[in-house]
């Protein structure tokens, strides 16, 4: 995928958009920046100023997506309370993607910055899998840790059927926050 071609500012940024448009798969800085014959750097500068002009991209476990095309105006979504020890985080996504459903995010309440959302944006094993390696190699910490293990996730799913199957599935494996939950 590697041009020869020296790209300049918004040149390069129209490429990026779309780079991301006609693949409609996740692009990382690593694989845009070898295409455009760039750093990293330059590719996470380029992806700022494209959303400081309000251009929906996420930046995922998986790479950089254009939202706007991944947008499922049929899905519906819901929020769902969780609570687990960080070392249960795989067993969690992946009873949730087993259900259908796309975790697209997760969201804790922090006493001083108020709510912190990170994308996760996993629909599959294989995606769970490849998440929970970029956090191993990383060493980076889930954002759970925050709040003792308490945070919030954003599904979506084709049918509320899905969404309920979910949260039941959860709530069997003693991830799904209740009243009744011990923590």
């Amino acid at each position: 995928m590697k041009s020869k071609k020296k790209w300049l500012g918004d040149e390069r940024r129209e490429e990026i958009i779309s780079l991301l448009r006609q693949d409609n798969i996740p692009l990382t800085g690593g694989q845009l920046a070898e295409y455009l014959n760039v750093s990293r750097q330059v590719i996470v500068q380029d992806i700022s100023l494209l959303k400081a002009k309000n251009i929906p991209i996420l930046a995922t476990s998986q790479g950089y997506v254009l939202t706007e095309d991944n947008a499922n105006e049929h899905a519906i979504t819901r929020i769902v309370p969780s609570y687990h020890r960080p070392e249960d985080t795989e067993q969690e996504l992946l009873i949730l993607v087993d259900q259908g459903v796309l975790v697209r995010d997760v969201k804790v309440e922090h006493p001083i910055y108020g709510d912190l959302t990170a994308s996760v944006m996993v629909s599959n094993r294989k995606e769970v899998y490849q998440f929970i390696k970029n956090i191993q190699k990383t060493n980076a910490s889930y954002l759970s840790e925050l709040t003792d293990g308490i945070h919030l996730h954003t599904l979506e799913a084709k049918s509320e059927q899905d969404l309920d199957d979910a949260e039941r599935a959860m709530d069997q494996a003693g991830f799904l926050l209740t009243d009744n939950t011990k923590h």
